[in-house]
């Protein structure tokens, strides 16, 4: 049985209007202990990309940009079996506090997800009609081929709640 992996803390302070929702941290980014570590994920590309920010690999830089930016991050699953990094592999899980994280951060504009695994569970944890709007983003993932063009274009609609 593939060992029992759990996600990191959210990122977030009183000054978040947008969170960005995963599934679950791949195997780069558990080595690492950083969201979106793996370094073929566009994650990190695209967010400083929609700001007109100067790219840093720096995680501490990272982290403040997307404070600066009022930017939020979390995974909708706390914990979960998993062997390697597909999300179609992810078994037993359990999911993170989401209404409670959106209860406690008021300033929360809009939802994003970063792919369908994250949509789809996030659907199951607040309901089609939730207060808030939940959008579905194209994964950075790697392993989702379609071009950075067309992720980046999907992905500008976070600034609509800026």
């Amino acid at each position: 049985m593939p060992n029992r992996i759990s996600s990191f803390p959210p990122i977030i302070d009183k000054n978040s209007e947008i969170l960005i929702l995963g599934s679950i941290p791949g195997v780069k980014s558990l080595e690492k202990q950083q969201y979106y570590g793996h370094p073929q994920n566009k994650f990190w590309k695209i967010i400083f990309e929609l700001f007109n920010e100067k790219f840093t690999e720096d995680y501490s830089e990272r982290i403040n940009m997307l404070k600066k930016h009022h930017i939020a991050l979390w995974d909708v699953i706390d914990s979960c079996e998993r062997k390697g990094s597909l999300d179609s592999e992810i078994k037993n899980e359990e999911a993170n506090q989401i209404p409670e994280l959106l209860e406690e951060y008021q300033n929360i504009k809009a939802v994003f997800s970063n792919g369908g695994k994250s949509y789809r569970n996030l659907q199951k944890i607040l309901g089609k009609d939730f207060r808030l709007p939940i959008h579905l983003l194209p994964s950075t993932s790697p392993l989702h081929t379609i071009s950075f063009e067309r992720k980046f274009e999907n992905w500008k609609k976070i600034l609509e709640y800026i």
